[in-house]
């Protein structure tokens, strides 16, 4: 398989600047003139409380393609990035990291937190995207009206919520928090070693995740409460895949979006392909070999139909 080569860039941005991984094909394609055409690009959008390591197993499923992936702000290195966040924050940053590239248009992935991205970025900066791949995310979560901040991003997150006000001695205790997590009982990867030892900065003689607790809850709120994504969905007009999964953050089924949900969010929106994947769950499905093997050829083939 043909490999690529990875390097990151950091992307001014309103409040700080954007850690951006970047994987170039060491085996590129090449225009008319033998120039590296670049023609062939993908932009990677992670979940709420990612980064950008979170993609590796995906790359490797796309030979030829150069990945472009950044650290939302509040995530990863991008973690000290001032000012507000919400979806359309998250799609000007996203639109930053294209000009810093010299890209005009390009097809978009987005994980989690990271479709609803995806879906804002196509709807304030239609010129710039020709397809959406959504995976797991991106159309409205059946959630109760009425809760409290805490209470909502409490309700879709769980754990994955209260993690964030954890400290932990190193790594290695870490990882080893990690390890419990029933997402990855049989997932368990050099990779996600990784992508765990990236997500700690320092906080005083201990170490914390990377996220931004307010960060997370300004982004649940506007996901899931604001105005921009009713207007986004109502305005798509990008050929759109949804990819769902039948099991959710804990390995729980029957996923983020249970079958009845989900029929009725299909039957409002029958423009959207949807292409379900039964024996993954909301990690895995992007953070594990096996998943990248179900969604890797899905997003080549956008890619061609988006050359095409």
């Amino acid at each position: 398989m043909t490999g690529h080569i990875y390097r990151t860039i950091d992307v001014p941005v309103t409040g700080g600047a954007l850690r951006v991984g970047v994987w170039d094909p060491e085996t590129p394609e090449l225009d008319a003139d033998g120039a590296d055409s670049h023609a062939a690009s993908v932009l990677l959008v992670h979940g709420v409380t990612a980064s950008h390591l979170a993609w590796p197993f995906i790359v490797e499923g796309l030979p030829g393609v150069r990945v472009i992936a950044p650290d939302l702000r509040g995530r990863g290195r991008s973690n000290e990035v001032d000012g507000p966040a919400g979806l359309a924050a998250h799609a000007a940053d996203l639109a930053a990291v294209l000009d810093e590239l010299g890209i005009e248009r390009i097809v978009v992935v987005g994980h989690s937190m990271g479709a609803f991205v995806a879906v804002a970025f196509a709807y304030l900066y239609p010129e710039r995207v020709t397809r959406l791949v959504l995976v797991d995310g991106g159309l409205p979560l059946d959630v109760p009206a009425g809760l409290d901040p805490d209470e909502l991003v409490s309700r879709i997150l769980g754990p994955t919520a209260a993690r964030l006000s954890m400290r932990f001695a190193d790594v290695g205790e870490y990882r080893d928090f990690w390890r419990e997590h029933p997402a990855f009982h049989t997932d368990w990867t050099p990779e996600l070693e990784r992508y765990i030892a990236y997500d700690l900065v320092p906080d005083g003689d201990l170490l914390r995740p990377a996220t931004s607790y307010r960060t997370t809850v300004e982004d649940t709120i506007d996901m899931n409460t604001g105005t921009m994504l009713p207007a986004a969905l109502a305005g798509l007009r990008h050929p759109t895949l949804l990819i769902t999964v039948a099991r959710g953050l804990m390995n729980e089924p029957p996923g983020l979006y249970a079958p009845e949900h989900l029929a009725r969010l299909l039957d409002a929106r029958p423009g959207i392909e949807h292409v379900r994947i039964a024996d993954r769950n909301h990690y895995t499905i992007v953070m594990s070999r096996a998943g990248a093997d179900a969604v890797a050829p899905l997003i080549l083939r956008e890619l061609a139909a988006a050359a095409a």
